[in-house]
């Protein structure tokens, strides 16, 4: 590491994971970004847009409904017109991927905002607040059908902190996490996927819902912008899917979590993917928290 950076093995890391409502995961097929992600292209990027609603003085701002908002090297998927610039988003722990947000005008992004990230259930803390003001502050399920193609997310993620634009800390160890995490999970007889998602075109067409017969294992790994904690380099988030299953057929144990790891190395990796993963246990060693699908924080 460069000097004065070094990583941190004393302090204490079990519970320092930031709570959230949503973390919302934008797909922008880069590996670095600027320190602060809502600059990018001059402020043009929809990092900038969410935090302008849901940021400090926004008009969604409300201290008990945190959304998170972090940049990834995933590819936003393929528009069915092509010539429109799109972005797509993952929503954790809703496991929801939203795949066209276009940006030709801020009406998808307050979708996305009323649609999706508002609480459907203001904190009692509100309960003073005018109806019109309450209104504004709670999620609308009207404003879902103005964003095509949404599916839930089945497969695991792992998002590794890289933001080397931020801290070198990550910077360095990202991209080796992410090429060990690509490598172990095929051993492991993980399908690692590559490329945008492909999304039906059709609109109107209905998604196949239901039990297709032996389904494959499947992960995708990114390297994501800041989540706090560069003095723990590497940090990664685990997300497993809500409908993942053991090997004997009963539920993942955290099934619809996510879990956060701290101090990965490399020599670390196929360990964490075969006791988190694979058998549904926590490395209490690295372990910074988690979320679960209540967005209350897991500590040990």
């Amino acid at each position: 590491m460069p000097e004065g950076l070094e990583i941190d093995h004393k302090s204490p890391i079990n519970g320092v994971i930031a709570g959230y409502a949503e973390q919302v995961l934008i797909c922008t097929g880069k590996h670095d970004w600027p320190s602060k992600i809502e600059e990018e292209n001059g402020g043009d990027n929809l990092a900038a847009d969410l935090k302008e609603l849901f940021g400090r003085g926004g008009t969604y701002t409300d201290p008990f409904h945190n959304i998170a908002l972090i940049n990834s090297s995933l590819p936003s998927s393929i528009p069915p017109r092509a010539e429109v610039q799109s972005t797509s988003v993952y929503l954790f722990p809703s496991f929801k991927y939203v795949p066209f947000l276009p940006r030709v005008s801020f009406d998808h992004v307050q979708a996305l905002a009323k649609g999706y990230l508002l609480p459907e259930k203001l904190h009692s803390a509100h309960d003073g607040l005018s109806p019109v003001h309450r209104d504004i502050l709670t999620r609308n399920d009207a404003y879902q059908s103005l964003l095509h193609g949404v599916q839930d997310v089945t497969d695991t993620l792992v998002l590794i902190c890289g933001h080397g634009g931020r801290d070198m800390r990550c910077g360095i160890m990202g991209p080796l996490l992410r090429d060990e995490f690509e490598k172990q999970l095929e051993r492991k007889g993980v399908e690692v996927l590559q490329g945008p998602i492909q999304v039906q075109a059709d609109e109107t067409a209905k998604q196949i819902e239901g039990d297709s017969g032996v389904e494959k294992d499947t992960a995708r790994v990114g390297v994501i912008s800041h989540i706090g904690g560069h003095k723990f380099a590497g940090n990664i988030i685990i997300y497993i899917p809500p409908g993942k299953k053991m090997a004997d057929g009963s539920a993942h144990p955290f099934a619809g979590h996510g879990l956060w790891y701290g101090r990965v190395e490399p020599k670390h990796v196929e360990g964490l993917i075969e006791e988190t993963i694979v058998k549904g246990n926590i490395v209490a060693d690295m372990f910074r928290g988690g979320i679960d699908p209540q967005r209350r924080i897991l500590r040990l």
